[in-house]
């Protein structure tokens, strides 16, 4: 039997985890410290995250408690050599549910469809009681108003049973546990206004406020849900880049004898074998086999590398051909894999102290607004002795100074800066990225795949006539990316048929037509003794020609470079790529900052660097290897045809040109300069209308009516975000970036 002294939380349905669970759920850091990974879904607000990290701080052993708001996940450290802190229960004794956390889902959230339900039933109650209202703002007899008021009670008590709910829960959990959150007084005012909405129709009064009650929840929870879309999205990133590795290997053992083991499982030291088309599940060091590698994840090079024994690998690379064996140098929480979620994991976490202007702002709403209602429902019992005269009044308190307008200056713009953007084709996934790439003053790129096309293209070849066809037809027989954009080629005229194909992994393939044998790949591998770069295809080990290849830079790049330089941007370039190729294409943008050959690890390094100086950098990067700085970043972008990880883990993703990140920035500063409009209306209006409100000018309908049309001020002022439409049959006139580049030699 539960206790009735003990918090609700303790009385769910899932148990508390026990010793052994939180134990098997942690991982070593050190010799003396663990860390343990909890996922809170009911964080919401600064005050949430003090709570949380104040409460387990407090607890024995634990070092350090960290909240990241935009995944709701909270890392805590803690002492080893013990039994671990209960950390689940003490959130639970703090008013908040939580559980191990775990990379592992299905895909499904619950709380957003509890919103969009939740603001479905709103709105429809909404819009109906709204067309009673107008009968009886048109001066409806008596009889028919108290009908009409009948019927919106009906539709309204459903609305604050299911949809208010949320409120209602939001502001329990908090009150029993002794504090105040922003729902406290949307809770009360609702119920305030809801009861004596309810007296009045059953005492056939004039004036009932159903209206403003349903039209309060459904304007917050609109709010809500948006707030809740982009928040979501934030955890996309490590949960892909965790479903990227196997689950398991297999594992040679002394004996030869071969298991397939869970990669927790796995030590070092124990050899694991990767076949053709999988990726390398932990860090090791090749001790047989050779292959082609795909590095994408590690250094965005798109020139796959050859590996050989005695070659370092690590998580992730991508075996393309050949059969290797890897013995193991690093377990799973130490592999480069783990490295990686752990440093998106830990920029999120920094992130999270970025709070936006109205959170901020509306922290002060709670005690404000109940000490004025209080205030004011105390002062006219005083003077006029009605308890229903004082409680109108203090209902009015409570609805005009309901932050809806603040509640929304925010979302609002959020949602006409998106529409501007998708017009655009620039998608944003994070709403406060906005606020963030409109702080920026440093743009900082990748190379392959983002100044460039990060594909492989033939620039040039000196192979011609039946010789072409015969290598084209090879080509085709290969997977290798080199291979794969020379039989990309348009050639006029059927192509042989290659028999007898066989792949040497690092080397190229050979295949025989006719009587002939063709060799397709490195210089010197085609024909004995043969130097040179690019591509050389030989014909019974003569070589015939060559095919040179590049990654092309892309046709806006040069334009969004001195786009941004005139907006006074500093620019970089961080690639994985060597010296040679990142200082030539420096030198063709005009960018003097540039760093080659960097890691995941050095390229989020140099922007903490870039951080610690004072700037907000703006990361356009696209590969695997980039998505530690994408999320490291103040703020990120990254193009349509990124890789999954990457696009996941950046703020923007656009499908057009480059010149999508001058737009991204530009439509954000306006969007920055209209939330601050907004914010300064929704002060003003309070500021104006609270004094009427207490000194009894106004009932809680026309209260109900200022706040809505605080609200609708607040609508209007942020849909000048969207551009002047332009007659079809004028064009714009030429841009700047355009003159530039079509007198360009």
């Amino acid at each position: 039997m539960v206790s009735l002294s003990e918090p609700a939380s303790r009385m769910r349905a899932t148990p508390l985890p026990s010793e052994a669970e939180v134990l098997l759920a942690s991982r070593n850091i050190s010799h003396a410290l663990m860390e343990t990974h909890l996922v809170v879904p009911t964080v919401r607000c600064a005050g949430c995250i003090r709570s949380i990290e104040g409460a387990l701080s407090g607890l024995d052993n634990v070092v350090e408690a960290r909240v990241n708001l935009s995944t709701r996940r909270v890392k805590v450290k803690w002492r080893a050599g013990g039994s671990p802190p209960p950390l689940v229960r003490t959130l639970s004794q703090a008013g908040f549910d939580a559980t191990l956390s775990s990379f592992e889902t299905d895909g499904r959230d619950p709380e957003m469809g509890r919103l969009v339900r939740a603001t479905a039933v709103a709105g429809f109650a909404m819009m109906n009681i709204m067309l009673l209202s107008v009968s009886i703002w048109s001066g409806a007899d008596p009889a028919l108003r108290n009908i009409f008021h009948v019927i919106s009670a009906l539709l309204a008590a459903p609305v604050i049973v299911y949809s208010g709910r949320i409120f209602f829960e939001s502001a329990w959990s908090a009150l029993k546990v002794g504090k105040a959150n922003m729902d406290v007084p949307i809770a009360v005012g609702i119920l305030l206004m809801f009861t004596l909405s309810a007296y009045d129709t059953v005492q056939k009064g004039p004036h009932a406020y159903f209206d403003a009650a349903t039209s309060l929840i459904f304007v917050l929870l609109v709010g809500r849900t948006l707030d809740h879309m982009m928040r979501r999205k934030a955890r996309t990133a490590v949960m892909g880049l965790a479903r990227l590795m196997p689950r398991g290997a297999t594992v040679v053992e002394v004996d030869g004898r071969r298991a397939y083991t869970s990669t927790d499982l796995i030590h070092v030291g124990q050899i694991v074998l990767v076949s053709a088309g999988d990726r390398i599940p932990l860090d090791g060091v090749i001790v047989s086999g050779d292959a082609d590698l795909d590095t994408a994840i590690v250094n965005g090079e798109s020139t796959p590398v050859r590996a050989e024994p005695g070659t370092p690998v690590l998580s992730g690379m991508l075996n393309i051909n050949g059969r290797i064996e890897v013995r193991v140098s690093r377990t799973m929480p130490d592999s480069f894999i783990s490295s990686m979620i752990n440093m998106m994991e830990a920029a999120e976490i920094g992130r999270a102290h970025y709070r936006r202007l109205a959170d901020r702002a509306a922290s002060l709403y709670t005690p404000v607004v109940h000490a004025l209602a209080a205030g004011s429902f105390i002062a006219w019992m005083l003077a006029t002795g009605s308890w229903h005269q004082a409680l109108t009044i203090a209902v009015s308190v409570l609805v005009i100074t309901c932050p809806c307008a603040l509640g929304l200056a925010v979302p609002m713009v959020h949602v006409m800066a998106a529409r501007r953007l998708f017009e655009l084709r620039i998608a944003l996934k994070d709403g406060s990225a906005l606020e963030r790439a409109a702080e920026a003053d440093t743009v900082v790129f990748d190379k392959t795949g983002t100044l460039t096309f990060g594909r492989m293209q033939i620039v040039s070849h000196t192979v011609m006539g039946d010789d072409l066809h015969a290598a084209l037809a090879l080509a085709a027989c290969s997977r290798h990316p080199a291979s794969q954009a020379i039989a990309s080629l348009a050639c006029e005229g059927a192509q042989p048929v290659v028999e007898n194909v066989r792949e040497y992994p690092g080397l190229g393939v050979e295949g025989r037509i006719g009587r002939h044998t063709y060799r397709l790949g490195r210089t010197d591998w085609v024909q004995d003794g043969a130097v040179g770069d690019g591509v050389g295809f030989a014909k019974d080990r003569t070589i015939v020609g060559k095919f040179e290849l590049a990654d092309v830079l892309r046709p806006d790049a040069i334009g969004t470079i001195l786009d941004l330089r005139a907006g006074g941007y500093h620019i970089e370039i961080l690639s994985g790529d060597g010296e040679g190729a990142v200082g030539n294409l420096a030198a063709r943008l005009g960018v003097k900052d540039f760093h080659y050959g960097l890691r995941p690890e050095d390229k989020v390094r140099r922007l903490k660097e870039l951080g610690d100086a004072g700037r907000k950098v703006l990361m356009v990067g696209d590969g695997l290897n980039d998505a530690p700085a994408l999320s490291a970043a103040h703020v990120s972008m990254a193009p349509g045809d990124a890789a999954d990880i990457g696009r996941a883990a950046a703020d923007f993703v656009f499908m057009g040109g480059l010149d999508s990140v001058s737009h991204a920035l530009r439509i954000s500063r306006k969007a920055r300069r209209l939330v601050h409009q907004n914010l300064a209306l929704a002060v003003i209006y309070n500021v104006v209308a609270v004094p009427f409100a207490l000194a009894g000018f106004v009932t809680p309908f026309l209260a109900a009516i200022a706040m809505s049309a605080s609200s609708l001020t607040v609508v209007v002022n942020s849909l000048r975000l969207s551009p002047s439409p332009r007659p079809s049959n004028v064009k714009p006139p030429p841009s700047r970036i355009q003159r530039v580049l079509e007198t360009a030699p």
